[in-house]
């Protein structure tokens, strides 16, 4: 018996990640807005267990078979169970967070990949710059010279200002990965769950700002190619470095309803001081019921407090 629903399981989950891959015979044509434009509007989830880079196992093959993707769902969903708690009791502690808070998706995207990033076709980030790499390292040694000197030695998602991950560009972290999407007939506004950021993108040929203004998110403006929307974003502060990225950023989106439940997704990355190429990524974003919750970060920020007073009790005992 336990044979038997074992293997009945396991061609459910098949046959869902084959339902997964299939693309539709003809090409999707969006609902429309009141304004005449693809409607991208409602609350979407971009969570999945689809890593960034290609998998060595998974070397120079760029889709999951329906099988491989049933099998890498469960090892990643196995593998990231943080209730599987340490015997010892430091790692215990600094493990944090239990299960139950984390929601990083159980499914690989709907088109199979194998990797987020489809461009180098390897799956693989592009090699960085001397200057890249060079950013990257003294960066690493000035967190670990000066980790808690004061709250700007910490990270910008410590200190409640920005989930760099989040977006732009949107990729998925360990939660609080769904957006709501609003339309005007000038602007698409998303709102971002991860520590309440909202992106107001005009869809006006409104001309970026000038250089010298920069911004967290940078300076985004949109417009429409067909059935997709895609958005041109600059004037980075060089300070959340998305993957190693600088002021310097130049960002392309695009958004594409694929059918009434998808969002295709994908940025490419163009900074040329510090990745040797540009390159790409790609997601789907599923369309949820979800209510997007408020991120009430500095409200209930005692982290920091107490990250800083740890740090200045070990200083004392180091005296």
């Amino acid at each position: 018996m336990m044979v038997r629903v074992f293997v009945f399981s396991s061609l459910v989950l098949v046959v869902s990640a084959v339902g997964q891959a299939q693309t539709p015979t003809k090409k999707y044509s969006a609902p429309r807005t009141a304004d005449g434009q693809p409607d991208l509007q409602g609350v979407w989830t971009n969570a999945t267990v689809t890593p960034m880079e290609r998998p060595v196992e998974f070397a120079g093959k760029a889709f999951f078979t329906p099988a491989e993707a049933v099998a890498w769902e469960r090892s990643i969903v196995e593998k990231n169970n943080v209730d599987k708690r340490p015997k010892d009791a430091a790692a215990d502690v600094a493990a944090a967070y239990n299960d139950g808070w984390y929601d990083r998706g159980t499914h690989v995207v709907k088109t199979l990949r194998t990797s987020l990033i489809v461009d180098p076709a390897d799956g693989k980030l592009p090699a960085m710059t001397e200057l890249g790499q060079k950013r990257v390292a003294e960066l690493a040694e000035q967190r670990r010279l000066h980790p808690a000197d004061g709250p700007e030695s910490r990270a910008l998602t410590e200190r409640c200002i920005l989930w760099p991950m989040a977006g732009p560009p949107m990729v998925p972290g360990p939660y609080n990965n769904n957006y709501q999407i609003l339309q005007t007939a000038d602007s698409l506004i998303i709102l971002i769950e991860m520590i309440h950021d909202v992106r107001i993108i005009p869809l006006t040929k409104t001309p970026h700002l000038s250089s010298a203004v920069k911004s967290w998110m940078g300076d985004s403006r949109g417009h429409w190619e067909g059935e997709t929307l895609v958005v041109d974003t600059t004037n980075f502060t060089g300070k959340s470095r998305f993957r190693g990225t600088g002021e310097n950023l130049h960002l392309t989106e695009r958004f594409t309803r694929t059918d009434a439940d998808t969002i295709l997704y994908e940025f490419t990355v163009n900074d040329p001081e510090n990745y040797t190429k540009s390159w790409t990524a790609q997601l789907t974003m599923g369309k949820t019921n979800a209510r997007v919750y408020e991120y009430a970060c500095h409200e209930g920020n005692y982290g920091m407090e107490g990250i800083l007073a740890g740090a200045r009790a070990a200083e004392k005992d180091a005296k």
